[in-house]
């Protein structure tokens, strides 16, 4: 790929910088930055103090009112046929409540397994993971699938071995309808065992959801045009871990995007968006969506997932015009990117696929199924390898940089061949029972 004496220059300093290095202990160091909360408000002030270092423009935060949802105490006993308490964390949005019943063992949580069994004023207990011949089935979808059946409360299992209960979103930020967990592998190990002796529990959670304000913070580099495209990435975690793998590699990729892409001579815009409360329901990429004249907005680029691991995946979500991009910088550049076309709703490329905007969402895989160490007290700093980051940094800028180009066409999406790739890819049910759905669809 040949490149402007600017830009190899920009691309050869991210290549060795120890910026991304500092930007994720900087941003780690905070804590846990909850959507909605303190810890969240001080990350936006170093994303935004890093925009500027980069020499991007029109740096500014875009308010919006937001669910907070707050965490009290735990407490999950096994009633029968022993007595023993086990540790368990609330799932976000878990209402407050109590439940106790017979413990239902539901395997891996697919529709399928859930409709095999009688869950109705029941405890589901379902793993994190999904078995290699499925599609991934959220958690959401899990949950949804088991509330709906009639069971009483949820307990999510993680499928990672060293005592790591799992976090995660129940809803798009509302109060989910019963009271959901998670416990560690080692806890869902005697969970099941328990189940398939007729055992039962005694749960209670201790939470509150209530009204307050997030932010996503804004800015800009490039010509003043019309049509721009867009770049994405959330910047909050949850509030049990310091959030480095999920989305601290993702936002620390945009800002490497950021130093290459500023150095570019541009066709048209490029504005980039670091968005809040993902991580409780895409509100603020929701937010965005809804406050921006989305004709302008030649293509979203969702770097939710990027700079985790070696290997880059584009996630392209139907799209035919990204999925070509994708493989144009992957041969030019000679390093691999694998594409997979089928889309997905569950990242902040989600409220602009819903309304017809071509998108590609880079993540990186790690070879196992499911989130490793992300949504865990496991998810610090050291897991981090930056020279991910620095690599995903330099390959989405390229990216970007084409889809800014005047000659690459990028057309809207089909609603019915998008709808079409969603059901195809067996999402109806689950989103249905999570209520992702949208009317139009029906």
């Amino acid at each position: 790929m040949n490149l402007d004496d600017d830009l190899a220059a920009a691309v050869g300093r991210v290549w060795t910088d120890t910026a991304p290095w500092e930007f994720i202990t900087e941003l780690t160091a905070l804590g846990g930055r909850m959507g909605a909360s303190a810890g969240e408000e001080r990350a936006a002030d170093l994303v935004a103090d890093a925009f500027d270092e980069r020499g991007l423009e029109r740096v500014r935060r875009q308010s919006f009112d937001a669910p907070a949802w707050r965490r009290g105490g735990t407490e999950l006993r096994v009633t029968a046929p022993a007595e023993r308490a086990f540790d368990a964390i609330a799932l976000p949005y878990s209402p407050a409540g109590d439940a106790a019943g017979e413990l239902v063992d539901v395997g891996y949580g697919t529709p399928e397994e859930i409709d095999a069994v009688d869950v109705e004023g029941k405890v589901a207990v379902a793993s994190t993971t999904t078995p290699s011949e499925s599609r991934f089935i959220h958690r959401m979808e899990k949950f949804g699938t088991a509330a709906e059946a009639g069971a009483d409360a949820f307990v999510f299992v993680n499928h990672v071995p060293g005592q790591l209960p799992p976090t995660g979103s129940l809803t798009f930020g509302e109060e989910a309808a019963i009271p959901a967990v998670g416990v560690s592998k080692e806890t869902g190990a005697w969970l099941t065992e328990y189940a398939d002796e007729g055992g039962e529990i005694d749960l209670s959670v201790d939470a509150e959801t209530v009204p307050d304000e997030s932010q996503n913070v804004l800015a800009h580099t490039g010509p003043r045009t019309d049509e721009y495209v867009l770049v994405l990435a959330h910047y909050d975690g949850h509030d049990i871990a310091e959030g480095a793998l999920d989305n601290g590699c993702g936002v620390a990729t945009l800002l490497a995007a950021a130093s290459v892409l500023s150095a570019a001579d541009l066709d048209i815009g490029v504005r980039f968006a670091a968005v809040g409360c993902e991580e409780t329901g895409l509100l603020g990429s929701e937010h965005l969506a809804a406050t921006t004249d989305l004709d302008t907005v030649k293509a979203v680029v969702n770097l939710d997932g990027a700079g985790r691991f070696r290997d880059l995946v584009a996630m392209t979500h139907t799209s035919e015009a990204t999925a070509r991009t994708a493989r144009r910088v992957a041969d030019r550049t000679r390093q691999p990117i694998a594409v997979h076309e089928e889309p997905h709703p569950f990242s902040d490329q989600w409220p602009f696929v819903r309304r017809g905007v071509a998108s590609l969402q880079f993540h990186s895989d790690s070879g196992e199924r499911g989130r490793g160490w992300g949504h865990t007290h496991a998810d610090t700093r050291d897991k981090v390898d930056d020279r991910c980051i620095r690599e995903h940094g330099v390959l989405a800028a390229l990216l970007v940089r084409e889809l800014a180009d005047e000659a690459t066409d990028v057309p809207v999406l089909d609603p019915y061949e998008l709808e079409e790739a969603f059901r195809n890819a067996e999402f109806e049910p689950g989103m249905k029972a999570a209520g992702l759905w949208p009317e139009g669809w029906e």
